[in-house]
């Protein structure tokens, strides 16, 4: 999509301190971090929330899932992390392209906000 910020990111034309990439989806630090590790992962298809999603993006969204563990580790997270996703206005979605907010290295608080 030629509007969406993350698009963008996954096509190069805008720099990102990238985490992971695969040929499958992209994880990147926060420009906001909001804990000592803040990354985002992000499928390099455009989905736009998870409302979006549809039969066909279950693999997808399974190997998202499973790289989850991975990406923690290689980022130090051994005591723990929180998963992210924002959905929607309410939800406070502002990228409209399906991410998840991958936090950790400090003890977190609930609720979030």
């Amino acid at each position: 999509m030629s509007d969406c910020l993350f698009c963008k990111i996954v096509e190069g034309e805008i720099p990102s301190n990238k985490v992971y990439e695969d040929d499958r989806i992209l994880c990147f630090h926060d420009v906001d971090p909001q804990a000592p590790v803040h990354v985002l992962i992000i499928p390099k298809k455009h989905i736009p929330s998870l409302d979006d999603l549809q039969e066909e993006d279950a693999d997808l969204i399974s190997y998202i899932m499973l790289k989850v563990k991975d990406i923690a580790a290689d980022l130090g997270l051994e005591n723990g992390y929180r998963l992210v996703n924002n959905c929607g206005e309410d939800g406070l979605q502002t990228v409209k392209h399906l991410h998840f907010h991958l936090v950790g290295g400090r003890k977190l608080t609930w609720p979030p906000g």
